[in-house]
């Protein structure tokens, strides 16, 4: 919104602003004053009971005392526990698809940390063979796929997701919410359509995109098909986690930005929007958060999804995406990952900045991308350490936007 499409009310100046980085209002006679907010939302938030996690209630914007928090890659080879893990268990799909490890590796940080969400310890490939497409994860290449699917012929090995298949996800779900209780939220996820094509079209990690992007204008029936195969299956594979436990639900379209913005509105947008709108009908009081990496060119089209939470990347401003997003969706993240490296003096200042930027509602703390191998645990610690001692009140207790406006004649 500009300042020019900014309505006066009763003789009140309103001004979208984020503390930290107020607008100006403009007064009659030609001066200017810092003023609050009056937020105005595109829909009331859902009903939140004090007893939810403090990361669900900042979903839907219930008013909170701080800002929650937790890490994506939280739990992973950065902690010398895991390190110790994978040595003994040396195959990732082992450790991912054992429930007895998935819950191991899932509380590692929990126990260490005490972060506000324990994701479940997964990948977001993980739900493939369980719909037709059988892969392996080599410890340097990655991902392989090796029938990638190009055309018609491709497309037959394609079935609706079993999800009997994925019982080891929904138990481990079930044994970690038991675990942590209302003290965390547990939090499930999935790759968008998308990005999941991608493995299945490349068949693995690709640094061009060049074959799938070439299927959108040499074969884009058969890309169409499998995106919507795929957008059912996640469905599925969502309402099953939060029917097991998971009471958020993150989705990574971790590719998506490598598309055009317009390209990514067509091959991309439609199929996260119909995951969005038939898990609502199924789990509608469950929060949706939306993470693409590279995202400063979509933000405006993400809010288009109808997801809960907009996650930020590290390239993105905070207080620029508040602007951007204005009031009608939530935001999470967004701390660069490699102030993990810095002193902690510096650290604790940005995430002061990135809180106070993002506002006092709606914004649940994460770094901007997953934490990376050789990140000093104690830094993990410290980053929660001053999370849990934040307080709205004491850092926002002398900006204006937390006080009563004024009358114009009164200034």
């Amino acid at each position: 919104m500009h300042l020019s499409s900014i309505p006066m009310r009763s003789g009140f100046l309103i001004s979208p602003s984020y503390p930290d980085c107020f607008r100006l209002g403009f007064l009659p006679n030609g001066k200017t004053r810092s003023v609050g907010v009056v937020s105005r939302r595109r829909r009331s938030p859902r009903a939140s009971l004090s007893s939810d996690p403090l990361l669900i209630q900042a979903a839907r914007e219930n008013p909170v005392s701080r800002p929650p928090a937790w890490m994506m890659r939280q739990a992973g080879r950065y902690m010398a526990v895991y390190r110790k893990l994978a040595e003994k268990y040396p195959s990732f799909r082992q450790r991912s698809e054992t429930i007895d490890l998935i819950v191991e590796i899932s509380l590692q940080p929990w126990r260490a940390f005490r972060p506000d969400g324990v994701i479940i310890f997964s990948d977001i490939l993980t739900p493939l063979p369980a719909f037709g497409v059988p892969f392996d994860i080599h410890e340097v290449r990655g991902p392989i796929i090796q029938s990638p699917i190009c055309d018609e012929e491709g497309l037959k090995c394609l079935h609706p997701i079993d999800l009997d298949k994925l019982q080891f996800v929904g138990e481990s779900l079930k044994i970690l919410h038991g675990e942590v209780g209302n003290k965390a939220a547990v939090l499930g996820f999935v790759g968008a359509p998308w990005t999941i094509a991608t493995y299945i079209v490349e068949g693995g990690t690709t640094r061009t995109y060049t074959t799938i992007k070439r299927m959108c204008h040499t074969a884009p029936h058969v890309l169409k098909a499998l995106l919507l195969h795929l957008t059912q299956a996640i469905s599925d594979y969502i309402i099953f986690q939060v029917k097991s436990g998971a009471q958020c639900v993150q989705i990574f379209d971790s590719w998506g930005g490598q598309l055009p913005p317009n390209v990514w509105e067509q091959w991309s947008k439609p199929y996260i929007k119909q995951i969005v709108s038939s898990v609502r009908k199924e789990c509608p009081q469950t929060p949706l958060v939306l993470y693409i990496n590279g995202n400063g060119g979509l933000l405006e089209r993400m809010t288009e999804t109808g997801v809960d939470v907009i996650g930020l990347d590290w390239t993105v401003d905070m207080a620029d995406a508040r602007r951007r997003l204005g009031s009608s969706v939530n935001v999470q993240g967004n701390v660069d990952p490699a102030y993990l490296f810095s002193p902690h003096s510096v650290l604790t200042d940005e995430i002061h900045r990135v809180v106070k930027c993002a506002g006092r509602k709606g914004h649940i703390l994460n770094l901007g991308h997953g934490v990376l191998v050789n990140t000093p645990e104690e830094a993990v610690a410290h980053f929660f350490d001053v999370v849990r001692s934040l307080s709205y009140d004491t850092l926002f207790e002398d900006d204006m936007a937390t006080k009563e406006l004024e009358p114009l004649s009164t200034l």
